[in-house]
């Protein structure tokens, strides 16, 4: 008994990381976490062009050269 009691102190982050993940995954949760990732990364982008113009088109202009 001592030993699982052990095993549960040791990895106690890891079950309750799968059990969390394993929740996320029956009740399909992972779609919105992946929409609202996707936005993010949007938002990330969108406002790095609008900041960066010239080092884009620069960049696109070449990486379009090359092909």
């Amino acid at each position: 008994m001592d030993n699982f009691k052990q095993f549960l102190t040791q990895y106690r982050g890891a079950i309750i990381g799968a059990i969390v993940a394993i929740l996320i995954l029956f009740t399909e949760l992972y779609k919105l976490i992946i929409g609202i990732i996707l936005i993010f990364v949007g938002i990330y982008v969108g406002n790095y062009i609008q900041n960066n113009k010239y080092n884009v088109k620069e960049k696109l202009k070449r990486f379009i050269d090359k092909w």
